[in-house]
């Protein structure tokens, strides 16, 4: 008989699902599930990657020196103060292995990301789901949910899968009025989607208890590489560096990550593409009586009617070659996300949802690239 068992929380763990990205038996599908940058990487972060091909025999850099440097150029902020993961997912484990673990608690919010939950669970910690208030973080429900065991707070803003976001201020807030033994982590995943925000770089440089996470998967279009970053006060990235393992993320990835940092001219591009295009859904959805909160990322939380409704929809839009996002998961049953694709692709989900809800089954779908 065996007694081999796993640390306590691990088993406590559900597999995190990702985005669908192929339908059996259907060619040329659409994915909008796992909000990607439809536009792809910028042709700098190509090249770049490109010419990574001819060193990867060599090891990658251990201190991501040059990436750390090209962030801390283009962001205003101190590069002796960020690390480099293999995504922020793993910041966000490093921050729980770091400093949570068995009698501690992680809070994180009703519709936030699922690894919050996941990371703290794997270290042995105790999550804590605080309610949010029409899908808006609640700041006055956090600060009311700290315990002394508490350790870390996360904090997605905008926040996958609403979309939606709190101000400045109320971020403020939250972090001056945490225990004093609390880290505030702010997600950036989706900040660069928000024109002239800095994701709260300037709150952790004002305190001591916030650390900030940002990515490359997202307006950067590099979810392929896993890249991701963190800022933070000097002594939280110290303690960060030390679970780090020295070869987390590959030559490749670290060059495309450079370059993409820097074609700041793309990035605004993207930004504005994106902003078009989601607004032409949202209000496309709204005139279909399919409501949604303003979105703050490049994802729309389309709410229908029940659960049986979001399902069938869902099934129908796959029917037709669109993969969408069920977030029933997220404990959103109702609703659907989903990403901002290019024109084409926004359109032809827009024209698929119309036609589902006014029953309109065709055998062929249609050509909606001049509606």
């Amino acid at each position: 008989m065996t007694h081999i068992e796993p640390q306590p929380g691990i088993m406590d763990i559900t597999l995190y699902q990702g985005g669908a990205s192929h339908l059996a038996g259907i060619e040329n599908v659409v994915k909008l599930s796992s909000n990607e940058n439809p536009l792809g990487p910028s042709d700098a972060a190509i090249e770049a990657f490109r010419r990574a091909a001819f060193s990867l025999h060599r090891y990658p850099s251990s201190d991501h020196a040059p990436l750390r440097s090209a962030i801390a150029e283009v962001y205003s902020i101190d590069a002796e103060r960020i690390i480099c993961g293999a995504g922020s997912d793993e910041i966000i484990a490093f921050l729980c292995q770091a400093y949570a673990g068995p009698g501690s608690e992680v809070i994180h919010t009703e519709h936030g990301f699922g690894m919050y939950r996941i990371s703290a669970l794997a270290a042995g910690a105790t999550p804590v789901e605080v309610k949010e208030r029409e899908r808006v973080t609640d700041v006055d429900a956090i600060l009311a949910a700290c315990t002394k065991k508490t350790r870390l707070v996360f904090l997605a803003n905008p926040n996958n899968p609403t979309g939606t976001m709190i101000g400045s201020s109320e971020v403020a807030r939250l972090a001056a009025g945490l225990p004093a033994q609390v880290i505030l982590v702010l997600d950036g995943a989706y900040a660069e989607y928000v024109e002239g925000y800095d994701g709260g770089a300037s709150l952790v440089d004002a305190r001591e208890n916030v650390v900030m996470t940002r990515t490359f998967s997202k307006i950067y279009g590099l979810g392929g590489l896993r890249v991701g970053w963190g800022y933070g006060p000097q002594a939280i990235i110290d303690v960060l560096n030390r679970v780090r393992g020295p070869f987390n993320i590959s030559q490749a990835s670290l060059n495309a990550a450079e370059a993409a940092v820097r074609d700041t001219a793309y990035i605004d591009h993207c930004r504005s593409e994106n902003a078009r295009w989601r607004t032409w859904m949202a209000d496309a959805l709204a005139e279909m009586g399919i409501p949604s909160d303003v979105s703050c990322a490049n994802f729309v939380l389309a709410r229908l009617t029940s659960q049986e409704e979001a399902e069938e929809c869902d099934a129908y839009l796959k029917s037709r070659g669109l993969i969408v996002r069920l977030v029933a998961g997220y404990k959103l049953p109702t609703s659907l996300r989903i990403t901002v694709g290019d024109e084409a692709s926004c359109r032809r989900v827009v024209h698929t949802i119309r036609q589902f809800k006014e029953g309109q089954f065709p055998e062929e779908a249609a050509d909606v690239t001049n509606l």
